[in-house]
């Protein structure tokens, strides 16, 4: 795979990620936590293809492989931190919606 691929499949990873990440908010939405973290799972595989990817590059460099730093690369790396900072806050949010849901469950049971 040349340069130019290895970086657009940096960027194709990490945009996969980011979009999973926003879908397993809106599945948690839906009151299916299950469904949302299996979507956060998915999520997580893309950032470890993205991850890898990033890892050779770091790794060609170190071996004395030169490129030249390019704005397409800026671009793959700033996809990646964007879509990690997206899963995490995802993460958060499916915990926030799973906690509403419980607590709308035990208020369910209460007489008002």
């Amino acid at each position: 795979m040349d340069y130019e691929q290895t970086i657009m499949q940096l960027i194709a990873s990490s945009g996969e990620a980011r979009s999973l990440s926003l879908k397993a908010i809106r599945v948690a939405r839906d009151n299916n936590i299950q469904g949302a973290e299996e979507v956060l799972m998915q999520a997580k595989e893309q950032l470890t293809k993205a991850h890898k990817v990033q890892t050779g590059l770091i790794q060609a460099e170190s071996r004395g492989e030169k490129n030249e730093v390019s704005l397409l690369l800026i671009h793959a790396q700033d996809h990646l931190m964007n879509a990690l900072t997206v899963r995490e806050l995802a993460i958060e949010m499916v915990e926030e919606i799973k906690m509403r849901i419980e607590l709308a469950d035990q208020l369910k049971g209460r007489v008002i």
